[in-house]
């Protein structure tokens, strides 16, 4: 179980004790529990024999907004013979469930996408489901926003937490099926212009804070400066027909000079996949970049390794790095 997964807006983490209250200002909401299958919760106390009972189970996480860390809603993968399917081991089951003022805000679809990246890329599984009861719309909206594609019906389950005979409608994404709802191309002459604002906006929102004025200025000079964009090649990751990523790497030398990816997309293996793309064009050829502050993790996850220290050039934080791929061994 990962310690903490991270959102634009959220932190997935552990639930604990002193989350009793929190949980219990939601649990209580019978528009809540009972929709998911579960009954409202009591008492702060009976809040806290959930957390330990229940929530305190592996792959189980507290969904929290960042500005305060507090729960505001839980969510879960249910592996294997842990989930209510009849599903192998190297599948799991999604469980979710939010408060009543974070209704309509985008909120549990982000959980949501973040615990499929985390599924698939980080634990391997092969398969994701899904279930909502009869009549739970929302529920069923947020399964169709995150791909899942209805599979089948279960009728008549004598659901014990409830005591009632319900009607399940279970979805399934495969690993397959999240990978294939993103395109990777080359970009044509005619959306250059998207993918430099694309990274105007993602350089604005995530980057420019670790700069001073003068190296946003000079980021926002670069964008429009035709002598330094000369030569860049552009790739770009669509989710169906909008560009939400984008990559640039100068032809003669192999540097990459911009890779954004829409605040929305992130954690989703955009970027990693955007690369490898890239890639195939540049086998066996040594890619640089400088990165920036921010972007350091992503860069040394992929395998780029630093090459000097940090430097500043016109307000520009940056630091040298260099990919090669590795040969094979002799």
């Amino acid at each position: 179980m990962k310690q903490m997964l991270h959102t634009e807006r959220l932190i997935l983490r552990p639930w604990n004790d002193a989350d009793a209250e929190s949980l219990y200002e939601y649990a209580k909401d019978e528009r809540v529990g009972p929709s998911a299958g579960w009954p409202p919760h009591a008492t702060v106390e009976n809040s806290r024999e959930v957390i330990r009972n229940v929530l305190s189970d592996d792959e189980t996480y507290a969904v929290c907004l960042k500005e305060d860390n507090k729960p505001i809603g839980s969510i879960g993968l249910m592996i294997g013979k842990r989930s209510n399917l009849d599903i192998p081991e190297n599948e799991a089951e999604i469980g979710y469930w939010i408060g009543v003022p974070f209704w309509g805000q985008g909120l549990i679809p982000e959980a949501v996408r973040e615990m499929i990246r985390y599924g698939f890329e980080e634990l391997h599984l092969a398969r994701l489901w899904c279930g909502y009861f009869e009549g739970n719309e929302k529920s069923k909206r947020v399964q169709e926003k995150c791909g899942f594609v209805y599979h089948h019906t279960n009728k008549d389950i004598e659901w014990k937490l409830m005591n009632l005979v319900l009607t399940e409608h279970i979805t399934r994404l495969t690993k397959e099926e999240w990978k294939n709802s993103f395109t990777f191309r080359k970009l044509e002459e005619c959306e250059i212009p998207s993918a430099l604002s694309l990274a105007w906006r993602v350089f604005s929102k995530y980057e420019s804070p670790d700069y001073s004025a003068e190296g946003t200025e000079e980021f926002r000079k670069c964008l429009h400066d035709e002598k330094y964009l000369a030569g860049i090649e552009y790739y770009g990751a669509f989710d169906r027909n909008t560009l939400v990523g984008t990559v640039g790497i100068r032809r003669e030398n192999c540097h990459i000079c911009f890779f954004f990816v829409d605040g929305k997309y992130h954690r989703l293996g955009i970027g990693t996949r955007l690369f490898e793309y890239l890639k195939i064009d540049y086998p066996d050829k040594t890619i640089t970049l400088n990165s920036s502050p921010y972007g350091l993790p992503f860069y040394g996850s992929l395998g780029f390794a630093e090459t000097e220290s940090e430097q500043t050039v016109n307000g520009i934080r940056f630091t040298p790095m260099k990919y090669q791929e590795e040969g094979p061994a002799l």
